[in-house]
């Protein structure tokens, strides 16, 4: 009798732990590898200032992948190394889903090479173009091949994949056309895979975002790119996205917030923690955190739920903090 209560109880209580399971309170996050650093920075933290009552999940399905299930009203938030696109502005439309546009923090997108690659001292974006560009496939194989003064080596290439955004910003700044590139390269949605690439392979080259770059600077060398305005090579680093002179691979990333996940109150607390505590964590990440007013204005525009997008829909190569700023403004 006894053995037979206390099974009766322990399914009892596992039916009322289910029950409280099924109303956990979960914040559902997915897209962009760029954007994953800080926005796991920012989970972390947040769910141990919650005592784990407020569970955080964060995906990485590439910038274009997690608009996709954005789009679908799967996540609350979706991480984006670029702005939403018009396509998927109209996925959205048509599912109902109303967003507001937050930016976050800007990236310098990195070149690296293997740290005993001796011969590859900068690199133009002619250079680049010349490597990564649709012609080049199955043609540029060999680095000579690219630059005479260059070895005739094989050319080992690591890039992102095509739900990237920053595929997308890359191909858009260097070849002049988003998503135009050579298909015959390692691509991956995870930044990791092309770190392992590029490690282990002195005749490789690959491109990410500066997080993964600075997490892996003891087995990657970051390239610096000549500035097509001043001539000078300008390497990869906060100071120089601050200072304007890393072009053209500087730009914002953002995350994206769902309009009716707002009327969520574990939602609403995680904007306002995540805003609140950007500016430190975005600097351990090793990006390049926005002034404070952007971070207010994010929390303001939740709050008077202002949608939409300030890019309509395109990319913008070059666009500066003070433009992006000005623009969010007059939303």
């Amino acid at each position: 009798m006894f053995k037979k209560t206390k099974f009766a109880v322990a399914i009892g209580l596992a039916g009322l732990s289910m029950a409280g399971a099924a109303h956990a309170q979960i914040v559902k996050i997915d897209g962009s590898s760029t954007v994953y650093p800080i926005t796991e920075a920012v989970a972390e933290e947040f769910q141990k200032a919650k005592k784990n009552a407020i569970k955080v999940t964060v995906g990485i399905s590439g910038t274009g992948g997690g608009f996709k299930k954005f789009c679908r009203g799967e996540t609350d938030f979706s991480n984006a190394s670029r702005p939403i696109t018009a396509k998927e502005m109209e996925d959205c439309k048509a599912a109902g889903v109303e967003y507001v546009e937050m930016p976050v923090a800007y990236d310098a997108l990195t070149v690296v090479i293997n740290p005993k690659n001796t011969f590859l001292k900068q690199a133009t974006v002619e250079e680049l173009k010349k490597l990564w560009e649709p012609a080049a496939q199955g043609q540029i194989t060999k680095w000579n091949q690219v630059n005479p003064a260059w070895p005739d080596a094989p050319v080992k290439l690591f890039g992102a994949g095509a739900d990237s955004g920053t595929f997308e910003y890359f191909t858009e700044a260097i070849v002049g056309k988003a998503k135009s590139s050579r298909g015959d390269y390692t691509a991956s949605e995870d930044d990791n895979v092309l770190v392992q690439g590029v490690a282990r392979d002195v005749n490789a080259i690959g491109y990410f975002g500066y997080a993964y770059y600075a997490e892996n600077m003891a087995r990657l060398k970051g390239l610096p790119i000549v500035n097509p305005k001043t001539g000078k090579a300008v390497e990869p680093s906060g100071a120089n996205v601050e200072n304007g002179t890393y072009v053209p691979l500087s730009r914002p990333i953002f995350v994206y917030v769902k309009l009716k996940s707002l009327e969520k109150p574990e939602v609403r607390e995680f904007v306002e923690f995540y805003m609140k505590n950007a500016d430190k964590l975005v600097r351990e990440v090793k990006y390049v955190p926005l002034p404070k007013a952007a971070y207010e204005g994010n929390i303001k525009h939740a709050k008077d739920k202002k949608i939409g997008t300030v890019f309509g829909g395109k990319n913008e190569v070059g666009i500066t903090v003070e433009e992006i700023l000005k623009r969010e403004a007059k939303m």
